[in-house]
């Protein structure tokens, strides 16, 4: 029953955000409290699934209410919506998927290692997105990983991509020179970092 109550939710959240978004979009651009608020909703259902591209959610946010206040709002939006994911999975699907992993010794000894290296695990995907953010969330939701360090991870990983996006979507505005080479040098970093963590993950299957 609690499997099939937290399917239905997220089904349910995914649903609203395809129907409402035009709704919701236009009373983010009609800016005030309300907006603040629908921002963090839209965000958190994003989190869900992508209704709205996130680099194109946080541009118009940024453009709305500016760079750091959008960071902000961004942020608040994401933090709900990992962690409503994270708690869906952990007291949804915690038990089924542990009993399921007790079947594969060699899952359980990745999970092993996912546990003890949880908070650089959580971090690294935040910000170097190799894994999908829904991914991380119900992982780490049905792993033994504590909720402290899943927020904490998140929150400080979350924060240099939204500030990079925001920044972005700002400057596009006024100079779209900036917001191109911005984005540009965002992307090399990124496959930079891409690259040494796929070779240090290799390096950590081969030991």
């Amino acid at each position: 029953m609690k499997k099939v109550l937290v399917t239905a939710l997220f089904v349910a959240i995914i649903a609203l955000g395809y129907m409402q978004k035009d709704y919701l979009m236009d009373l983010i651009h009609q800016g005030g409290v309300l907006a603040v608020v629908i921002s963090m909703l839209l965000v958190a259902i994003c989190v869900f699934f992508p209704v709205v591209p996130f680099i194109l959610l946080v541009g118009i946010l940024a453009v709305v209410f500016g760079t750091v206040p959008a960071a902000a709002i961004t942020l608040g939006g994401v933090l709900i919506g990992t962690n409503v994911m994270f708690l869906m999975a952990r007291y949804g699907f915690r038990d089924w998927a542990q009993r399921t992993l007790d079947r594969y010794p060699k899952a359980k000894e990745y999970e092993g290692f996912f546990e003890k290296n949880a908070f650089l695990s959580v971090f690294g995907v935040r910000v170097v997105p190799v894994v999908p953010t829904q991914v991380v969330n119900i992982l780490t939701g049905i792993s033994k990983v504590p909720w402290v360090i899943f927020f904490t991870a998140t929150l400080l990983g979350s924060i240099p991509r939204i500030l990079v996006f925001a920044f972005i979507g700002q400057s596009f505005q006024t100079d779209k020179t900036t917001s191109f080479i911005t984005y540009g040098v965002y992307m090399v970093v990124i496959m930079i970092l891409v690259s040494v963590f796929m070779k240090r993950w290799k390096q950590g299957e081969r030991k």
